[in-house]
């Protein structure tokens, strides 16, 4: 069995989330198992919804023009990766006090909420690990 892959996203700038979807999304379709984590403002886009709003401000040329050249969004990424049946989303609760979120308004996003020793716990020795 091939070993797990983790993917640590703190970063709510819309080109990070979708590198760690994408590295997700890749990772799934070859059977792998992946641990997603959201942090801080990852965590927030995920909340919020926003997934799908790139902000990629000084690249209006890009922004324009993803869809057309069949780039997936996040939310697509996202329900790849979700429906592959190989990974689990995880938030941390730190980062969730810190930007006064609740557990009702998480816990819809996640498979799980998570402390930071749990995440040592469950990472540790993992050797694919990306932090975006």
């Amino acid at each position: 069995m091939a070993a797990s892959v983790v993917i640590f996203l703190h970063r709510g700038e819309w080109d990070a989330v979708h590198q760690g979807l994408s590295i997700a999304a890749a990772a799934t379709a070859v059977g792998r198992e992946v641990e997603l984590y959201f942090f801080w403002w990852a965590l927030e886009r995920l909340v919020r919804g926003n997934l799908d709003e790139p902000d990629l401000e000084t690249r209006d040329d890009v922004n324009a023009t993803m869809e057309l050249r069949g780039v997936p969004t996040c939310r697509q990424l996202l329900d790849v990766v979700r429906d592959s049946g190989h990974a689990r989303l995880f938030a941390c609760t730190g980062s969730m006090a810190s930007l006064g979120l609740t557990p009702p308004d998480v816990e819809p996003k996640v498979d799980a909420l998570i402390g930071w020793t749990s995440i040592l716990q469950r990472t540790a020795g993992v050797v694919d690990r990306f932090t975006l």
